[in-house]
């Protein structure tokens, strides 16, 4: 059976996803009603519609209709020009590595990673003793030079705005540029991070490093866009790119071997769900299929069925004193894996399992646009940026005209506006 002939908005039983990820149907028509004719085909991507681009989650339909629109579009134009800046701003910055941090791994190596916990704060009662956690607040001391977060942060912003800049005013400049930032971080061996995170949001006085150190690499998923982007300038050589995938192999060993990559692909909330949209993503990348069509094959019993409940609720971040933002974080990566998922054949936006699914936890979410004081849960600081931006994520999927397209900004230059 052909999931690509499934209409969107219909679930699919477990039963039938699991015969046809078991029957390994080579390419489908992605799960996506824009993405057809233009077809994303396992580890390549939309390359063959995208004029060799090698992208996963940026679509060439929806991209190549806003480039038409950058000068009759004022909200387009406004974040074209925005993006400009922002990738000039990057164009005079010096390219970012793991040797820039201040502190020495206990490894002795400077090239592996290091990050300090986002919640965790020295303890006033005993200031030299082990820190203790305070849910949703972030210690500033997680961004300063001391560690590698903001770096890689700052890596991973620029070289996706500069790959969209390419693309949309096709100065090689902004090419040139991010294949720079890609060689300092993953490939030049004088500066390259080490393709582990064994030391990765440690704790002081409690831990080197936790499995939920693994959440700091999922910016990486956009590096590999943005490398796709990029890819018709040849600013990155072949044998370049050809070393990239090498380094997300590794990475993806480390992931499912490493005691810390093995605790956090068990974890039951958003950690769980970010771990295999990091995986899937890098092992198609690393053309390793087989790997990324197991983890699509079990994510509706993995996932789908143990984290979100029938009213489409993520009851384990309900808990969290930002449980809005995190029930958004957590859908976030479950489309990511939809995404993934659809480059071979397979339709998990219309998966459901025991009453269960993505659809049903969007609409979830969805209702609260406007009415933060109906959530009954504890939220810090309503995300209502990032709700738009999911829906209008979610629209590309279920749409024309599922949910909103009301996200304003940078989104606008990856999905259309479907009003205008």
């Amino acid at each position: 059976m052909n999931l690509g002939a499934i209409k969107l908005g219909r679930t699919i039983p477990l039963s039938v996803l699991a015969a046809t990820v078991a029957a390994g149907a080579p390419s489908a028509a992605a799960a996506f009603p824009s993405a057809s004719p233009a077809l994303c085909r396992g580890a390549e991507g939309y390359a063959a519609a995208f004029g060799g681009r090698r992208t996963f989650t940026l679509r060439p339909n929806e991209l190549e209709a806003i480039k038409a629109l950058l000068q009759s579009d004022p909200a387009v134009a406004r974040a074209y020009r925005r993006l400009v800046a922002q990738a000039d701003q990057a164009l005079a910055r010096t390219p970012g590595s793991v040797l820039d941090k201040r502190t020495m791994p206990i490894s002795g190596d400077r090239h592996d990673y290091v990050s300090l916990a986002p919640y965790w704060w020295p303890d006033p009662a005993n200031p030299r003793g082990p820190y203790v956690r305070r849910d949703g607040q972030v210690n500033p001391e997680r961004e300063t030079n001391r560690f590698d977060r903001t770096a890689l942060g700052r890596m991973v912003d620029d070289t996706d705005r500069l790959a969209l800049a390419y693309y949309y005013s096709g100065e090689r400049k902004y090419a040139d540029k991010a294949a720079a930032l890609v060689r300092a971080w993953f490939l030049d061996p004088a500066t390259a991070m080490n393709p582990n995170m064994n030391y990765a949001q440690a704790v002081p006085g409690r831990e080197n490093g936790r499995a939920e150190g693994v959440l700091d690499t999922s910016g990486f998923i956009g590096v590999i866009d943005a490398v796709g982007l990029i890819g018709p300038s040849g600013a990155l050589s072949a044998d370049e790119v050809k070393a990239l995938e090498g380094w997300f192999s590794r990475y993806v060993d480390w992931m499912r071997t490493s005691a810390n990559g093995k605790a956090e692909a068990a974890a039951g909330n958003n950690h769980g769900m970010w771990y295999d949209a990091q995986i899937v993503r890098f092992a198609l990348f690393a053309r390793r299929n087989e790997i990324a069509r197991r983890t699509v094959a079990a994510f509706p019993e993995t996932r789908i069925a143990k984290q979100l409940d029938p009213s489409g609720a993520l009851p384990h971040e309900l808990t969290r004193t930002r449980s809005f933002h995190y029930s958004i974080f957590t859908l976030d990566a479950a489309y990511h894996v939809a995404d993934s998922a659809a480059c071979m054949g397979i339709d998990l936006y219309g998966a459901e399992v025991q009453g269960r699914s993505l659809r049903k936890a969007t609409d979830h979410v969805a209702v609260y646009r406007g009415r933060q004081a109906e959530w009954p849960y504890k939220e810090m600081k309503w995300p209502a940026e990032a709700l738009d931006d999911l829906l209008t994520r979610a629209d590309a999927a279920w749409g024309p005209g599922a949910y909103p397209r009301a996200a304003a900004g940078e989104i606008l230059l990856r999905y259309r506006n479907a009003a205008r």
